[in-house]
């Protein structure tokens, strides 16, 4: 026999998991298309000036009858997808805990996502409600599908991969995120020479991440397995098994407590990135090729950011990276209040800003988070990971949205966000993450 041609039985392991790990990566190159170019350029600016022309005298719009500001409906409509999706997240979570099946409920979260975000084309006129129910259905099942897309990290990377494995994913979504950005801003900025007008330049940009979100999610769909759970896990239905999940989460308190520092902090980071675009259009009167711009600098830098930050993690550890990422975050969105109006290469600055430290904050808490998951638990334990991040991730867009209604100024709205970053640094730093492994049942990685 020709033992130079005999694979062993952990080289064929090895190269599996290597194919699930590119597989995985291929869903942030799908799905990170419609958080780049429709949650944070196009529909923002957009839908507000569609809720704008459909406002009374007084500028209000009354969806269902209630009064709202025109400039504040955006914000809204994002604080009640993630309402929607917090509620949806126990269902489907325990449904994959039932019955294993993981990639039946994640190709149904992303086709449903896809679907509505392609249905965006035809959000024009003054059909502001079209747009806010689109974006409630369109964010909500994303946020189900990021749920059963992280709870794949433990299963296809051990301890000591996991931070390269998730920072490498976000590196793809941004790489992704830049690609079509850029096919956008050719787009936009050239349509009267498509022979297009300027809104339907935009209804085909916010139309065309939802094909991408769909056509390319069709990777890992091959490339993920499914893994049978036993049937004593998978016993009790939606609430149920949530409410199961946090009662054994009380047995391990310091889990909770990074949970309960990531929701705040990154509670922050979401907000910054859904009203961003509004701030810049709005407050700063830039336009939407200065924001296409600016956003296509964050995600070519993000790209690098979540490398390097990776790498910084493998040196100092990942606890520490994440503060110095906040105490970063804190310093750049403090900046973002003096910004000058009409300046373009000032809010580049903070876009740069931004783009560093942005993937790398959020690959390392997801990974992070891996080592104090517990063993034979990694499904449910992600799926209140993601909920945790959902659960008040309603909080800031409607603290931005309150902000402005009260204040009319978008400068006000955007430093209120900065107690998230101070907030969760705090109550980060005092996690001892090395005994919340150990706590946990799983090994301490060298560096952490």
């Amino acid at each position: 026999m020709d033992t130079d041609t005999v694979r062993s039985p952990a080289a064929d392991d090895s190269a599996g998991r290597r194919r699930e790990q590119r597989g995985w990566y291929f869903y942030d190159w799908a799905c990170s298309v419609y958080s780049t170019s429709v949650l944070t350029v196009f529909l923002g600016p957009y839908l507000t000036s569609v809720a704008e022309a459909a406002a009374d005298a007084d500028g209000f719009v009354h969806p269902l009858g209630v009064p709202v500001r025109a400039g504040s409906f955006f914000a809204y409509a994002v604080s009640l997808s993630v309402v929607v999706a917090v509620l949806a997240m126990p269902l489907v979570g325990a449904a994959a805990d039932r019955t294993g099946r993981k990639k039946p409920l994640l190709a149904t979260a992303a086709y449903t996502g896809a679907a509505a975000t392609a249905g965006m084309f035809f959000l024009d006129g003054d059909r502001y409600l079209l747009g806010g129910l689109l974006l409630v259905v369109a964010n909500a099942a994303q946020s189900v599908a990021m749920m059963l897309y992280n709870s794949y990290l433990p299963q296809i990377a051990p301890p000591e991969e996991r931070d390269a494995v998730s920072s490498r994913g976000w590196a793809f979504g941004y790489a992704a995120g830049a690609l079509v950005l850029v096919a956008n801003l050719v787009l936009y900025t050239g349509h009267d020479s498509f022979g297009l007008s300027e809104g339907m330049a935009v209804r085909i940009c916010l139309a065309s991440a939802g094909l991408w979100w769909g056509a390319f999610a069709l990777i890992p769909l091959r490339r993920l397995r499914d893994r049978r759970t036993p049937a004593r896990e998978a016993a009790l239905p939606g609430f149920r098994q949530l409410a199961a999940t946090v009662r054994d989460m009380r047995r391990h308190p310091l889990t909770l407590a990074f949970l309960l520092a990531y929701l705040i902090y990154n509670d922050g980071i979401q907000t910054v990135i859904s009203q961003a675009s509004v701030y810049g259009s709005k407050e700063l009167g830039l336009g939407q090729s200065t924001l296409i711009v600016a956003v296509l600098l964050v995600q070519v830098l993000a790209v690098a950011g979540a490398l390097l930050l990776g790498r910084c993690a493998r040196r100092y550890g990942a606890k520490r990276t994440i503060l110095g990422s906040l105490v970063a975050w804190t310093l750049t969105l403090a900046a973002g209040y003096f910004l000058p109006a009409g300046a373009p290469v000032w809010f580049f600055v903070l876009a740069a800003g931004i783009g560093l430290v942005l993937g790398g904050s959020q690959a390392l808490s997801r990974s992070l988070f891996s080592h104090l998951v517990p063993p034979g638990k990694e499904a449910e334990y992600f799926s209140a990971y993601e909920i945790s991040d959902r659960g008040l991730s309603w909080l800031g867009p409607l603290l931005f949205g309150l902000t402005y209604q009260l204040t009319g100024s978008y400068r006000d709205a955007i430093l209120s966000l900065v107690g998230f970053f101070v907030l969760g640094f705090v109550l980060l730093a005092r996690v001892p993450v090395r005994r919340a492994i150990t706590d946990a049942g799983n090994p301490v990685p060298q560096r952490i």
